[in-house]
């Protein structure tokens, strides 16, 4: 007596387990647009192996920007800054050929330190801020901060407990970016460690490990008195001087241009001894 064979499945019941199977695997861009996929392999009768490069190439580009999306909003980055929103013109001086190459992220592969210094205005943030754009753009971790706030939140670890693992978070990223070293006040208490001895203990940890990068609103011979702490400003920079990239933007505020080209569209005119004042160099 012959055995019954099992019907053969029909398309829909193949459909059916072909959903499932990529719900299960969580390939959720093939899921949504599995009707898509089938419509365009029965008009373009592509080879096997082409299907399988369309559904798993867009499920791995979503896959990837899900990922870049995710990097950025972790980073803490204030504003998704461009270099090719960079007016290159308003600062001649500025060799626009090293800052490109630091865009490469060749000195966070070899775990090098950045430090830009220049007055108020000159566009260091912008350009800091647009390489660590790019850096998440290419998967690799990042925090961004200002100095003061970078400290801020090492102080509180201090208050509630949780210094070793804010620490510990800080220090571990690939890419760590402390902007506008000089500007704000660095709060002092008398019973905690100096700002200095906190922002120590971070580049320490890091130094030689992952790249650090720093802007600077003052001359680094500054930085132990706005630090509180002239040795250990002496010892942090020692180490990131070591194995620091240099950049010296020498040229006008943005900011005041941005203003004085304002007033002139009111009809005023913008004193050359006034200016907003965070275009001004700190005293």
């Amino acid at each position: 007596m012959s055995r019954r064979q099992p019907p053969t499945p029909g398309p829909d019941d193949t459909l059916e387990r072909l959903r499932r199977h990529l719900e299960f695997l969580g390939l959720t861009h093939a899921l949504a647009h599995i009707d898509e996929h089938l419509a365009w392999a029965t008009r373009e009768k592509p080879a096997h192996g082409a299907v399988l490069e369309r559904v798993l190439g867009e499920e791995a580009a979503q896959k990837r920007e899900k990922r870049i999306e995710r990097r950025i909003a972790l980073s803490g980055l204030p504003e998704h800054k461009a270099l090719e929103a960079f007016d290159w013109a308003f600062q001649p001086k500025l060799d626009k050929s090293a800052v490109m190459e630091l865009a490469g992220l060749d000195f966070v592969r070899r775990k090098e330190d950045l430090v830009i210094t220049g007055k108020s205005g000159t566009g260091k943030s912008h350009l800091l801020q647009a390489i660590a754009l790019r850096a998440c753009q290419q998967q690799l971790a990042v925090r961004y901060a200002r100095c003061v706030d970078l400290l801020d939140d090492l102080y509180s670890g201090l208050a509630d407990g949780s210094y070793p693992q804010r620490l510990k978070r800080w220090a571990a990223v690939d890419l760590l970016v402390i902007d506008d070293v000089g500007l704000g006040q660095v709060k002092k208490r008398e019973d905690e460690p100096t700002a200095a001895h906190t922002l120590f203990n971070l580049i320490d940890r890091r130094h030689g490990h992952a790249s650090t990068a720093f802007t600077s609103n003052i001359k680094l011979s500054a930085w132990g008195r706005y630090l509180g702490d002239a040795t250990l400003a002496v010892a942090i920079l020692d180490r990131l001087i070591m194995r620091a990239v240099r950049l010296d933007i020498d040229g006008p505020s943005y900011r005041q241009h941005l203003s004085r080209e304002h007033a002139k569209q009111r009809g005023t005119t913008l004193p050359d001894d006034e200016a907003p004042e965070d275009a001004l160099p700190p005293s």
